[in-house]
């Protein structure tokens, strides 16, 4: 990913919440993202992105993004542990089923056993049964761990997922 890459991945971010979140969060938070917003913060993170988080886009023949994904150390609280953790995955609405979030995944998981990762987790929305079966058709599965995500008062639950490395 490139820094003029953000605001196409701010695009796709937010239409990627307005269409899987749609009935699990607040209809009002969703239809106030702005994809400007996003892409200004995109640029903001992209600044002070340390070299161990890694954001990929995937493109199309044309050179659009169509795809983002984003992976790192993962996050227990405020401390990063030696696991990986896949922070975000998106693609446009309009390349749901071709592949695109497939190959993303793949090039993330392939990087983190790269980098020496035993495991990668993630966290998903309990109620995206999309995601969640995309997911576990990719091997992972869920570990039982439980959080909710708060969006404007309202507790969201996320259910955590695992999937072991090759290494």
């Amino acid at each position: 990913m490139a820094l003029a890459d953000c605001d196409s991945v701010g695009r796709i971010r937010v239409r990627g919440w307005q269409t899987a979140y749609r009935g699990l969060m607040p209809q009002r938070y969703l239809d106030a993202m702005d994809p400007a917003a996003d892409a200004e913060r995109r640029r903001g993170l992209f600044a002070r992105s340390r070299e161990d988080v890694v954001n990929l886009v995937a493109e199309d023949d044309g050179g659009e993004v169509v795809g983002w994904a984003c992976h790192g150390p993962y996050r227990d609280g405020e401390v990063r542990t030696a696991d990986a953790e896949l922070y975000a995955l998106y693609v446009d609405d309009a390349r749901f089923g071709t592949g695109v979030g497939q190959a993303l995944l793949r090039e993330s998981v392939r990087r983190c056993e790269g980098a020496g990762h035993l495991r990668m987790l993630l966290w998903v929305l309990k109620g995206n049964a999309r995601a969640r079966r995309f997911y576990e058709r990719a091997g992972f599965r869920p570990d039982g761990t439980e959080e909710p995500f708060t969006v404007e008062r309202v507790a969201v639950p996320e259910v955590r997922y695992t999937r072991s490395l090759v290494g």
